[in-house]
């Protein structure tokens, strides 16, 4: 029989771990526009020198053609994911030409939605697929939507903490313990994450390119730009990469079977606006189908329960029948300030705050505190830094600053507990540092940008590009021979391997898609 217990007897009991449980795992994928001298956005196709954007491990791109996408291999060490992060950005830097990375969230000016070009990945079935879902999200958010980048952030820990917190709790270390651990993650992390919203948010402004046609509260910069004065990521917002469509999906975070189900319900409900724009059009495909989601990935979420899929598998379907095995975390904006859009202390707290949220007692989330939870994020990412800003906590109105400050001194603890552990400080270092933030808002990213643009009287795109060649500079020195060597051989067997794809099809598209559309 389980037993309850706190979050300090959990901690207390930590105490005996070995310090190798106490390592999380983590991988990082890290999105960026290819832009011009310009400072538009790219219409070369996806460079070949590095690779396959169907195959390769580390290099991709996501919505565009222009929008490329690095993956960070898993690993226990936050070192290890930036030198990683690191050696692809300076292999990629070696073959962009005269190109750079756009270092900010929100893309530059966009005049003409077709200026985006959708991804290609060859004429194999499984790439097929990828461009065709593409194109359906044209049809159904736009092609400039598409065009925002990210950081997504995957966490896991280890069986060995997960054996610990069973021992704990009494019960069998089986991988349905596994899941419901990592949904009670997700549901305090749903709670809690306006905070890394507030920290890390670092979209204040746009180009005004970005919301033509839409109604929006934002305010003018100057000619090109437009902002709000104390927004944290307007990434975020609802303005962003956010869905109408499925504004009135609920999807429910208490267990997974709940997650799953929701979203298979998604994957078959039918939508008269899709339906309007059909799955094929004299011979070119539109979409994959006219549901509200044509894949597990459509949907729109801050934070995600993930497993592996085996080839020809759907992820839903991994995750269904195997578990999670582990969590992407997709509300981060990249930091303009920092060469790799991340920096070694942000993914210290990172895996500190997540850990927090693993270890703690985790409510189910009803109806009413879900909407809570999502009325916190929207006010955040609009007004999260106003000195006087509130927000709601059951029921009651309670400050940012207020219950930041209860967090940071609630998460002190493991904090010490890790650092005593690790021989290190680079945890309660990260606290102390995000501490700071809470107290003066001005050390934000979002404050930074404003306050860069106006000392320096830039518009979102000059700040956006003067960054981009910053950053580059700081990342072009050739990586040693053996690296790129190394490099130069995955860029090989990527290209090997597409060929190898395209060669193996033994259908059409059209019989490919309906047997994938088909199974289970």
């Amino acid at each position: 029989m389980s037993k309850h217990t706190s979050f300090a007897e959990t901690l207390t009991a930590l105490r005996q771990s070995e310090p190798e449980s106490l390592t999380f795992m983590r991988g990082i994928e890290k999105e960026g526009l290819r832009v011009t001298p310009e400072g538009v956005i790219s219409q070369r196709p996806h460079p070949q020198s590095i690779g396959s954007a169907l195959t390769h491990p580390s290099i991709t791109t996501d919505y565009s053609e222009a929008l490329l996408e690095f993956i960070t291999p898993a690993t226990d060490s936050a070192k290890s994911v930036m030198k990683n992060l690191e050696e692809v950005h300076r292999y990629t830097h070696q073959h962009l030409g005269d190109e750079r990375i756009w270092p900010a969230s929100m893309p530059n000016k966009i005049d003409d939605e077709l200026d985006v070009p959708i991804a290609q990945y060859g004429h194999s079935n499984v790439g097929q697929l990828k461009h065709v879902y593409r194109r359906g999200l044209w049809h159904r958010y736009g092609r400039i939507m598409q065009c925002i980048a990210g950081m997504h952030y995957n966490f896991s820990i280890k069986d060995s903490l997960f054996e610990q917190l069973a021992a704990i709790e009494g019960v069998a270390c089986d991988q349905a313990f596994k899941s419901n651990r990592y949904f009670g993650l997700i549901r305090n992390f749903r709670r809690n994450s306006w905070l890394l919203l507030y920290l890390f948010g670092a979209s204040p402004a746009v180009d005004k390119s970005f919301v033509q046609g839409k109604d929006h509260p934002l305010e003018t910069w100057d000619d090109e730009t437009l902002y709000l004065p104390y927004a944290t990521s307007l990434r975020m917002s609802g303005l962003g990469y956010q869905s109408h469509a499925q504004s009135n999906l609920f999807v429910c975070f208490n267990a997974l079977s709940t997650y799953t189900n929701t979203l298979r319900e998604a994957l078959h409900h039918p939508i008269e606006e899709y339906q309007a724009v059909g799955v094929e059009t004299d011979g070119v495909y539109n979409q994959l189908n006219t549901n509200l989601l044509q894949i597990e990935n459509e949907y729109y979420a801050d934070i995600r329960p993930k497993r592996t899929a085996k080839n020809g598998e759907k992820p839903l379907t991994a995750l269904d029948q195997q578990g999670v095995e582990y969590i992407e975390v997709r509300c981060l904006d990249l930091n303009p300030y920092e060469p790799l859009g991340i920096s070694l202390q942000q993914i210290d707290f990172m895996d500190l705050f997540l850990a927090f949220c693993m270890l703690n007692d985790s409510p189910k989330l009803s109806d009413e505190e879900c909407r809570e939870v999502d009325n916190n994020k929207r006010k955040v990412v609009t007004q999260g830094r106003h000195p006087e800003f509130k927000m709601h906590r059951k029921g009651e109105e309670i400050s940012l600053k207020s219950w930041a400050n209860e967090l940071v001194e609630q998460m002190q603890p493991l904090a010490k507990l890790l650092d005593e552990k690790l021989e290190t400080q680079s945890y309660s270092n990260a606290l102390e540092s995000m501490a700071v933030r809470i107290k003066q808002p001005s050390l934000t990213p979002s404050a930074r940008i404003l306050k860069d643009m106006a000392n320096d009287k830039l518009s979102h795109s000059e700040f956006a590009y003067r960054q981009a060649q910053t950053l580059f500079s700081e990342l072009s020195a050739p990586l040693s021979p053996d690296r790129l060597s190394q490099w130069n051989e995955m860029t090989a067997e990527s290209l090997k391997k597409q060929k190898e794809i395209e060669a193996s099809d033994e259908c059409d598209f059209k019989t490919y898609l309906t047997n994938y559309l088909k199974a289970p």
